[in-house]
């Protein structure tokens, strides 16, 4: 018979390691995609009825929705009062998450949409460009490419890539933007135009019959040195006795050929913006001259986004609207 001691003089088999526990994914189960949209629109108007509105269903389908996620939440989410209805904390504390969550849905859908041959294409460009030159020319993008939709964002502000929603930007400028690709697009050169209705009461033939006119003067920011004004005009004409600061005034090159039209007085124009007034006769070109321009246009835009299908496509039927008026100048 074995004694204790003997048995613990005996040589002690290791224990088993424990069996490894494998930890299981814990599955999330979300609510209804269409019940948190509920949510996030009722919290947003505080109102059934409105909430419905913009959902484009019932108040009592929204009512039905709240009720489904708060019994899946096991939480109720709005509480009522007479016929308003308020936030509950619990509602206060997930709202945030929640819309945030919709927002970055929208964001990747959108990021999407955006690699693909269709869908919202902005391009930045200068009112006057846009007014004068692009939008009477979209019809027959749209007609080549019906599912791209061109928004035009007009302004004199350069478009900041990084922090704009803009695929691809117009410039009128030297065609130095670091960063950037950058394709010429347009020359451009300015000379004096005039409304035939105006040109049958005045004679001009040469620039010594500008003295007793009414001067158009064009004031946008474009920082172009080259673009000559009516005083650096003149003075290269040889008219050193022409009052060159009267006449109107205004900030966009767009403006001042409206005012030419309507025979409001003689404009120094650009050629690429007034060519569609000249060719349709609601504007004559005076004198044979034209001054060219150290700025042009250019497209414009990060090596991402150029690349794109439907930038391509923008870019390529720009390109040929462009090619069609150098060969018609020539």
């Amino acid at each position: 018979m074995l004694s204790i001691d003997t048995l613990k003089s005996l040589p002690q088999k290791a224990a088993k390691p424990a069996a490894k526990q494998t930890a299981k994914p814990v599955r999330r189960r979300l609510p209804p995609l269409g019940a948190l949209r509920t949510f996030e629109v009722v919290a947003r108007h505080l109102s059934l009825a409105r909430a419905a509105d913009e959902l484009c269903v019932t108040p009592a389908a929204v009512s039905h929705q709240i009720r489904a996620l708060e019994d899946h939440l096991g939480v109720p989410l709005f509480r009522r009062m007479g016929r308003n209805i308020f936030l509950t904390d619990a509602g206060q504390a997930c709202l945030p998450g929640i819309r945030d969550g919709f927002d970055r849905l929208v964001g990747a859908v959108n990021q999407i949409d955006s690699y693909g041959e269709s869908g919202i294409l902005t391009v930045s460009v200068a009112p006057s460009f846009a007014v004068k030159w692009l939008v009477p020319r979209l019809d027959r993008f749209q007609l080549q490419h019906p599912g791209i939709d061109v928004r035009v964002s007009a302004s004199n502000a350069l478009a900041d890539f990084a922090t704009d929603d803009v695929d691809l930007a117009i410039r009128y400028g030297s065609g130095r933007y670091p960063g950037l690709q950058v394709s010429r697009l347009l020359p451009e050169s300015i000379f004096p135009v005039v409304s035939p209705d105006l040109l049958k009461d005045h004679k001009i033939s040469q620039p010594a019959d500008l003295r007793d006119q009414v001067l158009l003067h064009d004031d946008s920011p474009d920082d172009d040195q080259s673009c000559p004004t009516w005083q650096m005009w003149l003075r290269a004409a040889g008219m050193s006795d022409v009052d060159w600061n009267r006449g109107l005034r205004f900030t966009q090159s767009s403006l001042v050929l409206e005012a030419a039209i309507h025979g409001k007085g003689i404009a120094l124009a650009k050629a690429t913006l007034a060519e569609a007034d000249l060719a349709s006769g609601r504007l004559v070109r005076l004198f044979s001259d034209a001054t060219p321009l150290d700025f042009a246009y250019y497209l414009v835009g990060p090596e991402r986004k150029m690349g794109l299908p439907k930038v391509a496509a923008f870019t390529d039927w720009m390109r040929s609207e462009a090619g069609q008026i150098t060969a018609e100048a020539a």
